[in-house]
């Protein structure tokens, strides 16, 4: 299987997919900490879509 690489929309910096990661795994880059959601992978590579922030309600 390919290597699972995409490109941070932020910072342009190459990310690193783990081989055995799944749909819906959240993953980081490295260089500027943005969250991306896998989305989908395929023979040809990996889709990321920014992971949404989830607020914290704290009980209120």
């Amino acid at each position: 299987m390919k290597r699972l690489e995409a490109v941070c929309s932020e910072c342009e910096a190459k990310i690193i997919v783990p081989d055995d990661a799944i749909v819906g795994e959240i993953v980081e880059c490295a260089e500027c900490g943005t969250e991306y959601e896998v989305a989908a992978i395929t023979e040809v590579g990996v889709t990321l879509k920014k992971a949404e922030a989830v607020k914290e309600d704290w009980g209120e």
